[in-house]
């Protein structure tokens, strides 16, 4: 293949002398030799050496179809050819409109209006401003006294002031509490690390207890309450007990809150089914999209909102009630483009029908590294998964910090041709959902022996 770049020794030079990697100890990445990927096919990448790796993490949990296919690739090939970019603010294009009712269609039903954005938390600061915005204005102020919001503890919505606010992860979120508005928060349902210091095994609901007295006591107070559905997902594939989101929904529904679902990490097939709320039969007033929108290959993000939401915004131009937020970018024509494309795939491929094999492959495949004496627990819901590593399994101590034990695990598996990532010591996997059950076997397996190297220690 001919190139048209340095070789990877001058590209990590400058890799290390000009980019700022985000979510990344820079200390660290300049002291240690670099990955500089060239190119992907299906469910691999490919480095500036040519060297071949599994991709564990679907490139940062997005990448539905595999890398390079040909249909997401000719779809936004043709659709550069007709127009890269015209603005929603005052014009319509044709791939937007059409993706708009894409998902109108495919989303919890009540879901009736898209506002587009191009990432996960731009997705969020609209939900949070739309909920805002509409107790302002609904019933002619009338229920203006409606601007809290309440999260949950570990919750993770993206990284703009809005959705930090509504997070709850100290080191991600601690140094820029004096620019945040306040929020409530429940605690988290971690079951492993339960708040209330409860085992499962006595567990008597506590959170969902906590959750709805929550609700209840700051009604009057609250705009909405804001949840990812089912798991939690920065927080360390923190998966919740069964039927607590349809709990806070209910709860959210008799105490007038409305229930904002962030299904950005969740959605298009990540739990077992196109969107996560469709385990517990959850309607949400708002819903946020982005990651697995576009199949993996171009920044999109959408808001959906219920009809009675939109129509608080609707009126005359005077009375100043529309929606003053927008990007340069919302609704770009080759980024709706290759959302189609992906919704396309995921129906000519039966991707979703295909899932519960892949995902009962997997859990196969977890049963031995859960047996492994440094691994805390296991947590997986669908093609999401997390591997707590502890110091001892009897009293789950952690790792200390400076031991970066989960870094050295994906080190390992990297040797060995898979790319995983973690979040401090839990390990995450998140394989691309088009993986056959022979490559989720490879993930598990290449997993196992880079935890056993880095921790020690056969299976129990």
């Amino acid at each position: 293949m001919q190139r048209s770049y340095p070789g990877t020794a001058q590209l990590e030079q400058w890799d290390k002398q000009y980019v700022w990697h985000p979510f990344t100890p820079m200390e660290r990445w300049c002291r240690e030799d670099q990955l500089v990927i060239e190119r992907g096919e299906g469910c691999y990448l490919y480095d500036t050496e040519g060297n071949r790796y599994l991709d564990g993490i679907s490139s940062l949990w997005v990448t539905v179809h595999g890398h390079n296919h040909p249909e997401l690739n000719k779809a936004i090939k043709e659709q550069v050819d007709k127009i890269s970019h015209s603005t929603l603010l005052g014009l319509a294009n044709v791939p937007a409109t059409l993706l708009a009712k894409e998902l109108v269609e495919i989303t919890p039903e009540g879901l009736d209006r898209v506002f587009y954005s191009d990432a996960g938390a731009t997705a969020v600061e609209i939900a949070i401003k739309i909920a805002y915005q509409y107790w302002q204005q609904k019933d002619g102020g009338r229920y203006r006294q409606k601007t809290k919001f309440i999260s949950l503890g570990n919750a993770y919505h993206g990284d703009t002031i809005g959705s930090v606010s509504v997070g709850a992860i100290d080191l991600f979120h601690k140094v820029y509490h004096p620019l945040l508005f306040d929020c409530y928060t429940v605690p988290s349902p971690y079951c492993y690390r339960c708040p209330f210091e409860r085992e499962q095994s006595s567990c008597n609901r506590q959170c969902f207890r906590a959750a709805e007295e929550t609700i209840a006591a700051h009604a009057e107070e609250v705009a909405a309450f804001i949840i990812e559905p089912l798991v939690q997902g920065a927080a360390g594939i923190i998966t919740a007990p069964e039927g607590y989101l349809r709990h806070v929904a209910d709860a959210c529904k008799r105490h007038n809150v409305l229930l904002i679902a962030d299904e950005v990490a969740v959605g298009f097939g990540r739990t077992g089914k196109m969107f996560a709320c469709e385990h517990e039969g959850v309607n949400p007033d708002i819903m946020c999209l982005a990651k697995g929108i576009t199949g993996g290959y171009l920044p999109l993000a959408a808001t959906l909102t219920t009809e009675e939401i939109y129509r608080a915004f609707v009126g005359r131009p005077e009375e100043g009630k529309t929606f003053y937020h927008g990007h340069t970018y919302t609704g770009n024509p080759v980024a709706s483009a290759a959302a189609l494309a992906n919704l396309r795939l995921f129906k000519e491929t039966g991707l979703i029908e295909k899932l519960p094999g892949k995902i009962a492959a997997l859990k196969r495949g977890l049963e031995k590294i859960a047996r492994l004496p440094h691994v805390g627990e296991v947590r997986q819901r669908g093609m999401m998964v997390g591997i707590e590593l502890v110091a001892d399994r009897a009293t789950k101590e952690p790792y200390a910090v400076e031991k970066q034990v989960g870094h050295q695990v994906v080190l390992a598996a990297r040797k060995r041709g898979v790319i995983v990532r973690p979040l401090g010591d839990v390990l995450v996997l998140m394989p691309i959902l088009a993986m056959t059950e022979e490559q989720l076997m490879e993930l598990t397996e290449t997993v196992y022996i880079a935890i056993t190297e880095v921790t020690g220690g056969d299976a129990l």
